[in-house]
């Protein structure tokens, strides 16, 4: 996960447990659900980032096997 999508996760977190305590605290509870969204969203956020790292993680893995791969033919053929 990158810098920048903890950081926007993080932001959208606070921003929604902050909106949805001042909904609880002035009894909005359209404020509170709106709050509670935005904390979902930076839990999908969160996810996606983690599901992104582990396919570049795949990715990288497949690339040094097949580069481990090659280099191994190319010892026997010479």
């Amino acid at each position: 996960m990158s810098i920048e999508d903890k950081i926007k996760a993080a932001a959208k977190d606070a921003e929604g447990k902050l909106q949805a305590a001042a909904g609880e605290l002035t009894g909005d509870r359209k404020m509170k659900a709106e709050g509670e969204i935005k904390q979902a969203q930076a839990a999908a956020l969160n996810t996606a980032a983690d599901i992104k790292d582990q396919a570049q993680n795949l990715l990288d893995g497949i690339k040094n096997a097949a580069s481990d791969a090659l280099d191994k033919v190319k010892e026997k053929l010479d």
